[in-house]
């Protein structure tokens, strides 16, 4: 048995050059310098030098693994016009604004899945305690269909391989400025699976779904947690939503392991939604999803990437402060970016770079338990969704 308390944890990161295939074209928002450059910073700043630290090149996950959370007819689909992209099939979600056909789209969102499912199986196995895939995330995708940027959902692949190597319960916390509808409708039967979404409000964003009244289905009721921001919510205020109801619900699920999804679109600087996140925030709710895995699963937890459209002044930050957090070696905000990388940026991206790995943000929320404003929107989201959950776990909606 792996001991993290008297070791460094054994940690995998998932990586190889093949991830940059997943290119919907050169002026789609999610494009492959996000990934590049995350890896680039990291590997410049020695989070990826640690002893403890593993790179592990992805496989394509097989259609047999993908099928466990997608239609088989689906993923023929996406087959077809992955091999011929002048056709479409706009009825699975292919060749839409969001969804472009591009050569090689099977196998490009296959090595996602693959490069979750090897972590999920690797920590199952005790290989590793922790591991990170910042190319994956993909929590749009639904079982028949694709959406917003995401063809095959890794996370729900990763979680279905747990469930079948003993997990009982897994916990799935998503922290996208988008609602994590593809990943929750996969297992909105399901009560062996928590999924856990904090976003802007459907009223003012894609995909207009993730509110308080959406619990899972009939046999699973409580199972989905949604938290639906409203739109100009800052640090503090999201903060005091994630610690209002995340580490409560978390405690009374008793989960085996977790399952995050990062993506780092929230932040102000990042046009694709109406949050207002530093990076020093996205850093604190990795901390604090990183404290949850060590308190209740024994450190055991795969996070993964998502959204995040800020090529180069967020994402890499954002997911290598992620990747740092994970290999258990969490660098200060006030670390400098290498003169090195805001050099490469500049000159291969023309954008500048900020100097620090934060933004000298006032990172400060007000806690729960000194009590809420019902005129506070914010206050009002926490207050409905906890109403509609908590009692589901034996949780006082107002006290707890």
């Amino acid at each position: 048995m792996l001991d993290p308390e008297h070791a460094p944890r054994p940690t995998m990161v998932m990586w190889d050059e093949q991830f940059l295939k997943y290119k919907f074209s050169d002026w789609h928002p999610m494009h492959p310098s996000r990934l590049e450059l995350t890896y680039r910073l990291s590997d410049e700043l020695k989070v990826l030098d640690e002893q403890n630290v593993k790179i592990q090149a992805p496989e394509i996950a097989e259609d047999a693994v993908i099928g466990t959370v997608h239609d088989q007819s689906y993923i023929d689909q996406v087959r077809r016009v992955s091999e011929d992209p002048t056709l479409v099939a706009e009825e699975f979600g292919l060749g839409t604004e969001d969804d472009p056909v591009f050569a090689g789209m099977h196998e490009a969102a296959g090595r996602i899945v693959g490069g979750s499912v090897i972590a999920a199986e690797a920590i199952m196995d005790l290989d590793v305690v922790r591991a990170v895939n910042f190319a994956g995330g993909m929590h749009h995708a639904a079982k028949s269909k694709a959406s917003g940027f995401c063809i095959y959902n890794d996370a729900a692949a990763a979680i279905h391989q747990m469930l079948e190597k003993g997990a009982k319960r897994v916990v799935y916390i998503d922290v996208d400025a988008h609602h994590g509808d593809g990943t929750e409708s996969i297992f909105w039967d399901d009560e062996r699976v928590l999924t856990i979404s904090l976003h802007e409000s459907g009223l003012s964003l894609f995909p207009g779904t993730g509110f308080a009244n959406e619990i899972g289905g009939k046999n699973a009721e409580g199972s989905a947690v949604n938290v639906a921001l409203p739109a100009m919510t800052g640090d503090s205020g999201w903060m005091r939503a994630f610690h209002a109801i995340v580490p409560q619900l978390v405690r009374a699920f008793k989960p085996e392991i977790i399952v995050s999804q990062h993506g780092c679109d929230a932040h102000r600087d990042d046009d694709m939604s109406n949050l207002k996140l530093s990076v020093d925030a996205q850093r604190q709710a990795a901390l604090d999803i990183s404290q949850l895995a060590d308190e209740h699963c024994e450190g055991r937890w795969l996070a993964t990437g998502g959204g995040g459209y800020n090529a180069t002044a967020v994402v890499p930050r954002t997911w290598t402060h992620l990747t740092a957090i994970v290999a258990g070696k969490p660098m200060p905000l006030r670390t400098y970016v290498p003169e090195t990388f805001r050099r490469y940026v500049l000159e291969r991206y023309g954008r500048a770079m900020p100097y620090l790995m934060g933004d000298d943000a006032q990172l400060w929320w007000r806690n729960w338990e000194v009590g809420y404003d019902p005129a506070d929107p914010v206050d009002r989201t926490i207050i409905a969704t906890r109403k509609e959950v908590f009692p589901f776990f034996g949780l006082d909606p107002w006290f707890d």
